[in-house]
Order: C-alpha cells, then structure tokens, then sequence
C-alpha cells in the first residue's frame, strides 16, 4: 500500500530538485542525480513487488521515452542540452506521486479533476494560449479515452495531475523547454504542451502491463537461485 504523504512529499522532493538544477553544473547535476536514485530506492522499499515492478517499468519505458523526444528528435531539451541522471529514476517518483494522489482522493473526484483540467488546457492552446498548441490537443483526446474506458483511469488521472503541475513548473523556471514545432512534422506545440502529461499516459500503460511479467520473472529467478543453493548444501 502506498504511502498518502507520497503525494506530497515526492512532489515537494522534486519541486524543489527542479529549482536546484538550475542553479548547477553537470558536476552537481550528477550528484543530484545519485541523490534521486537513492529517493527512489527508499520510497520502493517499504512497497509490495508488483507496485516496485510498476515504478521500475514506467522508468525503463519513459527513459527510452526521453532520449527518443530530447535528444535524437529534438521535441524538447533540457537546460544544459543533456538528459540529466535524476530524470530516469524522477519519473518512478513522478508515478508514485500520482497513485499516491489518487488514492487519497474519491475515484470519480480525481478522474473528473483531470478530464475537466486536460480538456480545458487542450482547448486554451488551440485558442486562447499565446503559443499555438496542436499537437498537445493529440494527446489530450488520448488522455480522456484513457479515462473513460481504462480500468486504471485514477492511476492515470493521479499521474496526469502531477505531471501537469511538474511541467507548468519546470519549463516555467527553464529547467526544459518545449519547441515550438514538431521538428520535422512543422505541427505546432505549446511549452509545455498540454499533451506532455497527457502523453506521459503510455509510460504507465506499458509500466502495468509489464509489471506481472517482472514480478513472475523475478520469483523464478529466486525459485532458482533457492534451489541451486540448497542443492550446493546437501552436497
């Protein structure tokens, strides 16, 4: 079971990393980054296998995420044009914020906040924001199937409002900024796009799939570590 201080505390945690990155060199940025791991290590610790599987899953899957988006397509960058250490293991963070959220809160209460929240973002940036937001609008009406039809639409809704606030927060203080376009496609994006949290959807969707295949994998491992050591003792 996890932890309701989770939604507060990792996102505090990570507020306030943001801020201290853009006060730093690589050297620190490093540091930081160690640092996150270890934050990451200790908040898994005390949770069941398949929720540290579905923590290490959406890390796996949004790494890859990161290095497709910022450094070989360009769509954003970070502040010293690298992809920090403390992103990777911010993102297990980032999920355990967001179902630690939507356990705190009613079911329908928090899918409701996030549909209402990524509707009206998507609408602003295809109206009223000052940076044209198109492709954002892609991922908005991905998000809302999400939470009509999934089964974990509150793991999603939690995670949709974390991430939202995380990227109000982080382009707004340049720890990363989103391009204006597509590169290559020439569709324009908001900074942030409000498809950036909405998007972070398939992260999770993939993270749960694979979570029971990594908690079975494990457990046969350790069947077999068991085994070999329990044969080496009756030798």
């Amino acid at each position: 079971m996890i932890s309701r201080r989770y939604a507060i505390v990792l996102p505090a945690y990570l507020a306030g990393l943001l801020a201290l990155d853009t006060q730093v060199g690589l050297h620190v940025q490093l540091a930081l980054g160690a640092l996150t791991f270890g934050v990451l290590v200790a908040a898994l610790w005390p949770l069941s296998p398949l929720v540290r599987a579905q923590a290490i899953g959406v890390v796996l899957f949004a790494t890859v995420g990161e290095v497709t988006g910022s450094l070989v397509w360009g769509v954003y960058h970070y502040r010293l044009h690298n992809l920090p250490l403390f992103i990777p293991p911010g993102h297990g963070l980032v999920y355990l914020s967001g179902v630690a959220l939507s356990r705190s809160l009613r079911d329908r209460g928090v899918v409701w906040a996030a549909a209402t929240g990524a509707g009206a973002w998507g609408i602003a940036g295809l109206t009223v924001l000052p940076q044209l937001d198109v492709a954002g609008a892609f991922g908005v009406r991905l998000l809302l199937v999400f939470l009509w039809r999934s089964r974990w639409r509150a793991t999603y809704a939690g995670v949709f409002l974390v991430v939202a606030a995380l990227e109000l927060y982080g382009t707004s203080i340049g720890t990363w900024r989103w391009a204006n376009e597509l590169p290559g496609l020439g569709i324009p994006d908001g900074n942030p796009p409000s498809g950036a949290a909405s998007g972070y959807v398939w992260f999770d969707v993939m993270a749960l799939l694979v979570a029971p295949w990594l908690v079975g994998l494990a457990q046969a491992f350790r069947g077999i570590a068991t085994e070999r050591h329990q044969t080496d003792v009756a030798l």
